[in-house]
Parts: C-alpha cells; sequence; structure tokens
C-alpha cells in the first residue's frame, strides 16, 4: 500500500502545478493528540502568504471531496524556504552550483553529514565539491539534502 504522502501527492500535485507552483515535499505527522499534513511549495520568485492561502484553499476543498485521510488532521501550506529539501532528480538538476548539506542514514568516510557545493546529479548519485575535493554519494545512502542559506 502506498503511504498517505504519495497518496496526498497524487491528489495535490496537478492542483499546485495548474497554479504555477511547485510541489517541494510533503509531511503528515502527528503532533501531540493531532494529526498533521503540511505540504511544501515553490516558484521560481518565492513564494507568497497568498499563494499559500491559494494554494490551501483549493487543495482543502479536493482533500474533502476525496476524502483519502481517515482521521481528523489539520492542514498547513508553507513555502519550502531559502533552506528547502532536495528530493527529487529535476531538484537536484535546478540547484547545481549551489551550496547544500547532505545527510546519510550511515557513515561514508566517517561521516554522516557532508556540506559543500553541489557539483552533479542524476538518479544514483551526486556529487559535492568539499574543500576543493569531489565526493561522490550513492542517492540511496542519503536520508536527507537541503539548500544551505548563504546570505
Amino acid at each position: 500500500m502506498a503511504k498517505i504522502e504519495e497518496i496526498i501527492a497524487g491528489i495535490v500535485e496537478p492542483i499546485i502545478e495548474e497554479n504555477g507552483m511547485e510541489l517541494v515535499d510533503i509531511e503528515f505527522i502527528k503532533e501531540g493528540q493531532e494529526w498533521c499534513l503540511r505540504i511544501f511549495i515553490d516558484k521560481d520568485i518565492g513564494i507568497t502568504l497568498d499563494d499559500c492561502a491559494l494554494i490551501s484553499r483549493a487543495v482543502d476543498k479536493v482533500l474533502d471531496d476525496q476524502d483519502p485521510i481517515s482521521q481528523a488532521y489539520h492542514l498547513e501550506v508553507s513555502s519550502a524556504g531559502l533552506e528547502r529539501p532536495l528530493k527529487k532528480t529535476k531538484d537536484f538538476q535546478r540547484f547545481q552550483g549551489c551550496l547544500i548539506q547532505v545527510k546519510t542514514f550511515a557513515p561514508i568516510t566517517g561521516k554522516k553529514k557532508f556540506v559543500g557545493k553541489l557539483a552533479t546529479a542524476n538518479d544514483v548519485d551526486i556529487s559535492i565539491e568539499i574543500e576543493n575535493e569531489t565526493m561522490i554519494i550513492p542517492r540511496e545512502k542519503i536520508s536527507k539534502v537541503n539548500l544551505v542559506w548563504e546570505g
């Protein structure tokens, strides 16, 4: 059976894309006694509160109609932020040359956290430049990748 996040992505991604935005991530987590469905969106010029409200209204209606989640939950739609996660190959390709932080499931060369410039990416691995050295990390060993804000 598909995870609830995958089911929700299939429902909401077309709505988000037809409004000129991109679905970045979905979380369905329990916080205290309540369940929360968080949908993270982005677009090239950044996300505004109006964008979040627009997507929230559109998604809320469709989720109410299709009712894919059996328990009560709170819906949140927000920007993926300056340190947005990178998950899809197209995300990695879009942000080549940017500073990223990579966390791995198990140590590689004795470490589980790496910060460097994203050099290349494909469906199998990514390469990052760390202090003038290139490191190749298999995608299957990556637990999380985020942009690092260089403000």
